[in-house]
């Protein structure tokens, strides 16, 4: 089990640490504590990604719908030039 880069052995030792520092009376609630903080930021990281993935989906509609739009509109234009340049002149 390897979390954070730190082994059981390593955790083992922390918790040791922590319970006599803290003492088994504050140790749940510092538990409660730091859970509560890395689901937040588990929570705002999710959120970023999917408003990163929204927003890249917008810009890829908006590329697919100018590509579609700019062979049509050089037509249109190239038709324009080409219709009175045709004509006969009297």
């Amino acid at each position: 089990m390897n979390i954070f880069g730190i082994g059981l052995p390593e955790m083992g030792l922390i918790m040791i640490v922590a319970l006599l520092i803290f003492g088994p009376k504050k140790l749940p609630e510092i538990g409660r504590s730091l859970g509560k903080t890395i689901r937040g930021f588990q929570e705002a990281s999710n959120e970023f990604q999917n408003e990163f993935k929204r927003e890249a989906e917008n810009l890829e509609q908006a590329v697919k719908t100018t590509a579609e739009l700019e062979p049509k509109q050089i037509e249109a234009v190239t038709s324009q030039h080409d219709t009175p340049s045709s004509s006969p002149t009297n």
